[in-house]
């Protein structure tokens, strides 16, 4: 039986989108306010999909406190409470972009969950009104 489960998440995070090889000027066109200087934060929600066979012996696709360890320890550690552009190596030079924080995961998880075993989804809530999600859904 192939089945889907999810797990949710919660980390806070400062950021500042910019552009290095644009003008300060050009930064502030496309990227607004969210080009401030001093940075600025959200408080991101994350839901990472897990897809694949269950096993016959214990009825699990996975442990979900195993999938919990796994995220607490590999996201929500590495993120939670930092400035990403400046506390974070993923971001050093890529820009944290809520579509790149999104892939970002993905690879950080793909990395720790079988491949053969396990399709993962992971959407990420910028606010409660904009959401990413990696891998993009197929077109209809």
């Amino acid at each position: 039986m192939r089945i889907s489960i999810y797990r949710r998440a919660h980390f806070n995070a400062a950021h500042r989108l910019n552009n290095p090889n644009w003008s300060a000027e050009k930064n502030k066109k496309i990227f607004g306010v969210c080009n401030n200087d001093n940075y600025h934060g959200h408080n991101y929600e994350l839901e990472v999909r897990l897809t694949g066979e269950v096993d016959p012996e214990t009825g699990y696709l996975i442990d979900l406190k195993d999938l919990k360890e796994l995220i607490e320890v590999q996201i929500e550690q590495r993120f939670d409470h930092k400035n990403l552009n400046l506390d974070t190596e993923e971001f050093k030079t890529l820009n944290p972009t809520a579509e790149h924080i999104c892939f970002v995961i993905w690879k950080i998880l793909r990395k720790h969950l079988d491949a053969e075993k396990y399709d993962i989804g992971v959407k990420l809530w910028e606010t409660p009104r904009n959401y990413v999600e990696f891998p993009a859904p197929p077109r209809l």
